[in-house]
């Protein structure tokens, strides 16, 4: 199960912390990538709009199992993710990389062991500024993330949670 149950069963076993915002759904339609089609960890956040300069720095770093969640502003212009920054992060163990935005190399991505999810591929790259913000709450589509919450990703969908999720018993 690659460490963590489906989050069909995280939700069913934790249903009530959906009212009380401790667990958020983002919505549908993300684009799955990357050799890892499960995957999770504790977020590590960046916001930025068309510049991957962060993000780029962000890869090289020691992941530590978790994922990196950027929101690119919904932008699909051009990609802040692709397969050299994909193969970065694999290599410095993230778990995985979420973009509010595009992803490029698709084919490239999918050769590394991590898991993606984008909203929109493009061929065009982003621009280097060095501008952009990391570790602050960001919004994915309507859905607060903050560094630290935990996100669980499988091909059913994408949670956020306050906290780490278990099945009772497990």
């Amino acid at each position: 199960m690659n460490g963590f149950p489906p989050t069909t069963d995280l939700c069913d076993a934790h249903e009530a912390l959906f009212d009380s915002g401790g667990l958020r759904l983002l919505a549908g339609g993300l684009l799955a990538f990357g050799a890892r089609p499960r995957f999770f960890g504790a977020a590590c956040t960046i916001k930025l709009f068309e510049d991957n300069s962060l993000l780029a720095q962000a890869v090289k770093e020691p992941g530590d199992g978790r994922v990196l969640v950027v929101d690119a502003g919904g932008s699909t212009r051009c990609a802040v993710l692709g397969g050299n920054l994909a193969r970065h992060a694999a290599d410095s163990g993230w778990a995985g990389v979420l973009v509010f935005g595009a992803v490029r190399d698709v084919d490239e991505i999918d050769a590394c062991a991590i898991g993606v999810r984008a909203l929109a591929v493009t061929p065009r790259r982003s621009v280097k500024r060095g501008e952009g913000q990391r570790d602050c709450v960001v919004t994915l589509g309507g859905v607060l993330v903050r560094p630290g919450d935990w996100i669980y990703a499988d091909r059913d969908g994408v949670l956020v949670s306050t906290r780490p999720l278990h099945l009772p018993g497990g």
